[in-house]
């Protein structure tokens, strides 16, 4: 394996860089303080993002994305995950799983969403299940020729600001060896179908990219908005995972990468006791675990995003990878607020947003917890008699 980058790859990373540096950087002030992007902001970054052919860089070329591998995502996500969420989602990288749209759903919504027309939101979580994904309750009974949605979803991230969603939903029961178990199927229900309410949450942090109740109330959708099968919503579900936890790590290195360089400078330069604050062991240390910790962390994406180009990677990988990634991001926050002191805490530097935004990455690819479990589970597998 050799994870050093190609030129090509070092000529996204550089220009997405740049970007980022000059269109989402200076605007991460407003977003902290008004809790959401501005629509003319955000129009803006759109379409400079457009411009740039930075849209849809995860989907097949041939359907105009970039066609990117997943090494190469990796190191996008790593640049992404700079500056703050709600801007970075900005430069839309829409939902792997609608590569499975078939017929007039590539118009309706694939395509638009390759475009950077239309903007896509996931909804599974539901106030009583969060890591047990199959305890979802939101039902779909069969009407006719069509759908009748009852439910609600909970902690939907880009609801507000999503055209369409793609909803996950119990449409029935099958009988198996161990009794009956509930038929998962995906909906793209358009977001202004009536019925259909959105309700925005208060969180403390990744302002911008907020999380949202979804009410569902006898909302009527065709047989054409089931997404692939029907009693098949969780056919997408490995690669959808294991992409998403891989990537969740990079960005999370990403934004380590950022704040280690602001504690590194103010390590640097502020001084107590006639030296800077970075020559006592106290601060060095911080410093060297930090750099360790980021390492890790990337060596662990890269070699995950390899794996997921070769098919290999396997569910208690994926988890690893999440699992450091984001405990790592936890760790390098926390060092830099105590290596800023005061500072750190204040919501004039931006070192306090980073710590609280850092928190819920152990939390909404899966928990710690949850991923630890796996972890433990699929080890032990090959072990027991």
């Amino acid at each position: 394996m050799d994870f050093a980058l190609t030129f090509e790859q070092k000529a996204i990373v550089e220009a997405l860089t740049a970007f980022v540096e000059t269109e989402l950087y200076p605007h991460e002030d407003i977003v902290e303080e008004l809790r959401m992007v501005p629509p003319d902001i955000a129009q803006e970054i759109k379409r400079k993002a457009r411009e740039a052919g930075f849209i849809a860089m995860n989907m097949p070329a041939e359907l105009g994305g970039g066609g990117l591998d997943y090494q190469t995502l990796a190191q996008v996500e790593r640049v992404m995950g700079k500056p703050s969420t709600g801007l970075s989602l900005l430069v839309k990288r829409p939902t792997k799983i609608l590569l499975g749209c078939k017929g007039d759903q590539i118009e309706d919504y694939l395509m638009p969403s390759i475009r950077g027309e239309k903007v896509d939101c996931f909804a599974l979580t539901e106030p009583q299940a969060g890591s047990d994904a199959r305890a979802i309750r939101t039902t779909a009974r069969r009407d006719g020729g069509d759908w009748v949605i009852n439910g609600v979803k909970q902690f939907i991230s880009y609801a507000d600001m999503a055209d369409f969603i793609i909803l996950n939903a119990i449409t029935g029961e099958d009988d198996t060896p161990r009794g009956k178990r509930k038929r998962f199927t995906v909906f793209l229900v358009d977001k202004d179908t009536p019925g259909v309410t959105v309700t925005p949450m208060k969180s403390i942090c990744t302002r911008g990219y907020n999380p949202n109740m979804v009410y569902f109330e006898d909302v009527r959708v065709p047989d054409g908005k089931i997404l692939g099968e029907e009693g098949k919503g969780f056919d997408f579900a490995n690669d959808w995972l294991y992409s998403g936890r891989v990537m969740l790590a990079a960005h999370c290195t990403g934004r380590a990468e950022r704040v280690f360089d602001m504690a590194c400078d103010w390590a640097a330069n502020r001084k107590a006791f006639g030296k800077t604050i970075g020559e006592f062991q106290g601060t060095g240390f911080k410093i060297a675990d930090m750099a360790m910790d980021i390492r890790m962390s990337l060596l662990m994406v890269q070699e995950a995003a390899w794996k997921m180009d070769e098919g290999t990677l396997t569910r208690h990988e994926a988890s690893m990878v999440n699992l450091f990634g984001s405990e790592m991001i936890g760790r390098v926050t926390d060092s830099a607020v105590q290596i800023f002191g005061g500072m750190g805490v204040m919501e004039d530097f931006p070192i306090q947003r980073f710590w609280r935004d850092a928190r819920v990455e152990r939390i909404w690819e899966g928990t710690s917890e949850i991923h630890r479990d796996l972890i433990a589970k699929d080890i032990l597998k090959k072990f027991r008699a």
